[in-house]
């Protein structure tokens, strides 16, 4: 089923109502600013995706 209306979605961000469309190049944010503030907080940490804690005597396996 398709629509000829635009899909309107709430900025991730600051819940600014935004066009979901190519034609918007932020999207699902909207502005290059939220889209930024998004990144630095995934950069930093402040995002993170729940898990178990790795443990302190895991060794990265060897890719050579």
């Amino acid at each position: 089923m398709t629509t000829d209306r635009p899909l309107m979605v709430s900025c991730p961000r600051c819940q600014t109502e935004t066009l979901y469309h190519p034609d918007n190049r932020f999207r699902p944010f909207c502005s290059e600013r939220c889209q930024l503030i998004d990144l630095g907080q995934w950069a930093d940490e402040s995002h993170r995706i729940p898990g178990d804690p790795v443990p302190p005597d895991f060794d990265e396996p060897d890719t050579h």
